[in-house]
C-alpha cells in the first residue's frame, strides 16, 4: 500500500473520488458538493486556517487503485482548553481493511503528535461542528446537509485502533403530520400570554440586524460547552451567502425581550434532497437541474442546526413559543412533511429534553471519537452543560415570571 500527501489538483481530485469509489453500491449515500469539501482545505475559504493548520492524504493499494483517504488539522485556538492538547482527523474513507485504516490512522496520529498534540478526536471537521462531525454507527439511512454518513464497519476499525467514545449525539425526526403533545402546546400558550416578549424572523433585507443577535444568543447560550468558541461575525455572512438560494426565510426565528434577543432557532430546507441527484457536481447543467428541482418543491424535510437561549431565559419556554410561530409556517407550506432535530450530544441533556418534548423519534446516532496516544491516560468524556446554567449565568437575577 501507497500512502500519498495531497498537494496539487490531481491528488485532490483524487482525494474526492476515493468516497464515489467506496460507496457506488450504497443506495443511501448522498454524495458531498465537491466544492463544500475542498473548501474545508483551502486556506483562502477556511477561516481556520488563520489559527491552525491541515493535512491529507489518499492512499492506494499495490496496483494502484485507491482504497482510502483522510485529513488531519488543529485548531490551535481550542486544541490546549483540553487536559491533553488534541488535534482532530475526519474525512476519513477507507475499505473494510484493518491494515489500511490504520495505516490512515497512524498517518494522523504521527502528524499531530508532530504539531504537539497529544489526542485527537475524530472523525470531526476542520470548522464548526454543525457539518461533517462524528461517526454514524446506527440509523444507516440518506443523510441531511452537512451529516456525516458511514458504513457499520468503520466503528469496528476505529475501535480496534484505540479511538473511544468522547461524546455521542443523537438526532430525531419530526412527522409534521403527527400531532404535537398537547402539554407542548398548553406551555406555548402561557409563554405567548408573558409580557415582553417578542417573535421576528429572519429577512434578507434586515440580515445584518439578525446576524449580530444570533452572534449575541449564541455566545451566551454555549458559553458553558467545552468546544465554545465565540461566532465570527465575517464568518457568519458568509455562511448566510452561501446559503441564500436555500434559505427559507420563514423558518429562522428569534425571541426578544423588551427588544434585545434572548433566543434564536436557525432552521435550512434540506438541499441534500436535490443533491442526491448531482453526484457532488454544481456545474450548469446541473444548477439548473437543482432550480428544476427547486421548483418542484423536491424538498421535503427541513433540519434544525442550531438552537439557543441566553440561560437567564431558558425554562421559560421559548422554544415552545418559536415552535407555535413555525406551526403557522407549516401549515402555509405542506411541502415540509418532516423536520430533522440534528444532531445532539449527550453533554447536552436540556436539549435532549426538548427533542422529546416535541415528540422527536430517534433517526440515527453518531458518536465522536477520542484517540490518547498515551495509552496509560485516562479515558474522558465531553463535559455536560449544566442544567442550571440560567442560575450560574445570573445568580439572583431576576426577570418577570
Amino acid at each position: 500500500m501507497k500512502l500519498i500527501e495531497v498537494n496539487d489538483k490531481k491528488t485532490a481530485k483524487r482525494f474526492l473520488e476515493v468516497a464515489r469509489i467506496l460507496y457506488k453500491n450504497d443506495p443511501n449515500w448522498i454524495c458531498p458538493l465537491d466544492d463544500d469539501t475542498e473548501a474545508i482545505f483551502d486556506p483562502a475559504r477556511n477561516p481556520y486556517f488563520q489559527h491552525g493548520k491541515a493535512i491529507r492524504w489518499i492512499l492506494e493499494n499495490d496496483k494502484g487503485q485507491l482504497i482510502g483517504r483522510v485529513g488531519a488539522f488543529i485548531n490551535f485556538k481550542k486544541a490546549s482548553i483540553f487536559k491533553q492538547p488534541t488535534g482532530g482527523m475526519g474525512f476519513f474513507e477507507c475499505i473494510n481493511d484493518e491494515k489500511a485504516a490504520f495505516i490512515l490512522f497512524d498517518a494522523c496520529s504521527e502528524w499531530n503528535q508532530a504539531n504537539g498534540m497529544e489526542a485527537m478526536d475524530g472523525p470531526i471537521n476542520f470548522g464548526e461542528n454543525d457539518n461533517f462531525w462524528g461517526l454514524l454507527v446506527e440509523g444507516f439511512i440518506p443523510q441531511s446537509y452537512g451529516m456525516n454518513y458511514h458504513p457499520p464497519y468503520y466503528k469496528k476499525l476505529f475501535e480496534a485502533y484505540g479511538f473511544q467514545s468522547y461524546f455521542e449525539q443523537v438526532t430525531n425526526h419530526l412527522d409534521m403530520a403527527v400531532p404535537f403533545p398537547e402539554r407542548f402546546w398548553k406551555i406555548a400558550d402561557w409563554v405567548a400570554k408573558k409580557p415582553g416578549f417578542t417573535y421576528e424572523h429572519f429577512t434578507f433585507s434586515n440580515s445584518e440586524k439578525y446576524i449580530r443577535d444570533l452572534k449575541k444568543v449564541y455566545d451566551e447560550a454555549w458559553v458553558y460547552h467545552e468546544h465554545f468558541t465565540p461566532l465570527d461575525l465575517e464568518d457568519l455572512r458568509a455562511a448566510i451567502s452561501k446559503a441564500k438560494p436555500i434559505i427559507d426565510e420563514e423558518v429562522i426565528w428569534f425571541v426578544y425581550h423588551d427588544g434585545e434577543p434572548v433566543a434564536f432557532i436557525v432552521m435550512f430546507p434540506d438541499v441534500n434532497q436535490i443533491f442526491r441527484h448531482l453526484n457532488g457536481k454544481l456545474h450548469l447543467l446541473n444548477k439548473l437541474r437543482f432550480l428544476y428541482y427547486k421548483k418542484r418543491k423536491e424538498i421535503r424535510r427541513t433540519r434544525i442546526t442550531v438552537m439557543g437561549v441566553v440561560p437567564r431565559f431558558q425554562r421559560y419556554g421559548l422554544e415552545s413559543g418559536i415552535f407555535a410561530q413555525l406551526r403557522e409556517v407549516f401549515n402555509r407550506r405542506p411541502q415540509y412533511a418532516e423536520v430533522e432535530l440534528s444532531w445532539v450530544g449527550d453533554f447536552n441533556p436540556k436539549m435532549r429534553a426538548l427533542h422529546e418534548a416535541v415528540g422527536g423519534k430517534f433517526a440515527k446516532r453518531h458518536i465522536t471519537y477520542r484517540k490518547l496516544f498515551d495509552q496509560e491516560a485516562e479515558k474522558q468524556n465531553a463535559s455536560s452543560i449544566p442544567m442550571n446554567s440560567r442560575e450560574i449565568d445570573a445568580p439572583g437575577k431576576k426577570v418577570d415570571e
